[in-house]
């Protein structure tokens, strides 16, 4: 167990090394209690077309997700959109 905080501003890797951005928001499922996904820009302030297109190909699922350590490592097929 971790505080969803220490996410914000890690840097995402796929498991092949390639670097896709940092942590900027998270969405969260509060019911289940549990990250549903990483984006890659921050989803405050925006319209709804442009937090669509964060969704579609600046975030990644948090099932693909790895480890967590000092970066955060997500398996290739993880990132939305690819």
């Amino acid at each position: 167990m971790f505080k969803l905080s220490k996410l914000y501003g890690m840097d995402i890797y796929t498991d092949g090394g390639k670097f896709l951005g940092r942590v900027q928001d998270m969405i969260v499922d509060l019911e289940k209690g549990e990250v549903v996904r990483l984006t890659m820009e921050p989803l405050a302030s925006v319209s709804k077309d442009e937090a669509k297109r964060i969704l579609r190909e600046k975030s990644v699922l948090y099932k693909s997700v790895k480890s967590v350590e000092d970066v955060v490592v997500i398996t290739k097929g993880g990132m939305l959109g690819a």
